[in-house]
């Protein structure tokens, strides 16, 4: 969210802030992939089932870039059609949706700990 709003206050150029967004996509893909698996196999249906459609929209999102495109993020493509105020958006839902996992983990572990 930080890069994002220091290229939109033109801060640093779109090519920098897209380096150092695209660096991150491919570990934030794996992450995802690997917690969505490891709750299908622990069994934890609720997380599994919130997790999902984040899982599955992050690889989506990785596939289905054009071949000519430097990464997910783009230096030509970021200022066109809107691309860096959604880009701004899915980021805030993002930090939302990790918000919300962080404090129901938590919950989780908490509840665990309190039964033994």
């Amino acid at each position: 969210i930080i890069t994002l709003s220091d290229l939109e206050c033109d801060y640093i150029n779109a090519r920098s802030c897209c380096s150092k967004l695209n660096k991150w996509v491919v570990p934030e893909v794996i992450g995802h992939a690997v917690v969505t698996v490891l709750m299908l196999i622990s069994l934890h249906w609720f997380i599994f089932l919130l997790n999902l459609p984040v899982a599955t929209w992050n690889i989506y999102r990785y596939i289905m870039v054009p071949s000519g495109n430097m990464g997910v993020f783009d230096p030509t493509e970021i200022h066109n059609r809107g691309q860096l105020k959604s880009h701004m958006k899915e980021a805030m839902i993002k930090l939302g949706f990790h918000l919300l996992c962080f404090f129901m983990y938590l919950y989780r572990l908490v509840s665990k700990i309190a039964r033994k």
